[in-house]
């Protein structure tokens, strides 16, 4: 039963994540503390890897598509080396954390918080979007700067990006929903590489079965191929509906995860 809700969560989140550029990691580190099926660091780990996967993949096949925006690989790069720099210091700052405390789930009640207060504020920003004046910002130690917070975020609360980053894209860059995600995968997917050799060279690594670690990428890779072909074919409003949706439910996930490690 264990490894069936673990296979059902990491490919729904991929598929899901690949469509919206959320990173599926804010839907799968909630959805298994609140299952309680492994430890609190352990599902960080696993999660950063099954949604670095699940970048790698959609990435690759979404650069291959057709769009009717260009990729601007240059501001992607920026943007992405921001977040190397901000997934080491988020995995140092989560690490430091867990250092201090006596009982290390509780880590899990700090991350469920933080998550809760940036979905509430990413699902007020979507639903107000419309009416909000957005900026173009162009300076690149900006953008750099704007990829090291994306990625202290990242890191910090193993969830691979997550909705802050496409809610940075559309204020700071006025992109559109899909060019968006575009970014936040190439974001996503440079921040979760630095965070997961920051964990193997530091010898940080927590304990975990290897089957489910196979099971988890697997679905992740096939989550971001369903994902990536789903978001071809439907509209930017349909994208923006079922990122409103999933974030109500994440709120209310993490609100429950909060008093569960308390």
């Amino acid at each position: 039963m264990e490894y069936v809700v673990i296979v059902a969560v990491c490919f729904f989140s991929s598929v899901v994540g690949a469509i919206c550029g959320i990173g599926g990691g804010v839907i799968i580190k909630p959805v298994l503390d609140a299952t309680g099926v492994m430890a609190v660091t352990t599902v960080s780990f696993l999660s950063g890897c099954t949604v670095l996967s699940m970048s790698v993949v959609s990435l690759y096949k979404n650069l291959r598509a057709k769009h009717n925006f260009t990729f601007d690989k240059m501001f992607a790069t920026v943007l992405a080396l921001g977040g190397v720099v901000g997934g080491l210091t988020g995995k140092e700052m989560y690490q430091g954390i867990i250092s201090r405390l006596e009982d290390s789930s509780r880590v899990g009640a700090i991350q469920a918080f933080v998550l809760m207060v940036v979905t509430a504020g990413t699902l007020i920003y979507t639903i107000f979007k419309e009416k909000i004046h957005t900026r173009n910002i162009e300076s690149r130690v900006v953008i750099f700067c704007i990829g090291i917070v994306l990625g202290i975020l990242s890191s910090f609360l193993g969830i691979g990006g997550g909705p802050i980053n496409l809610v940075v894209l559309f204020y700071f860059f006025s992109m559109e929903t899909k060019q968006a995600a575009m970014y936040s995968i190439y974001v996503i997917m440079f921040s979760q590489i630095s965070s997961l050799l920051s964990t193997l060279l530091k010898g940080n690594t927590p304990p975990f079965e290897p089957q489910i670690l196979i099971l988890m990428i697997a679905c992740g890779v096939l989550g971001g191929l369903a994902g990536s072909r789903i978001n071809k074919k439907i509209e930017n409003r349909t994208v923006d509906k079922l990122f409103m949706g999933l974030m109500g439910v994440i709120i209310c996930i993490n609100i429950y995860n909060i008093f569960r490690y308390m």
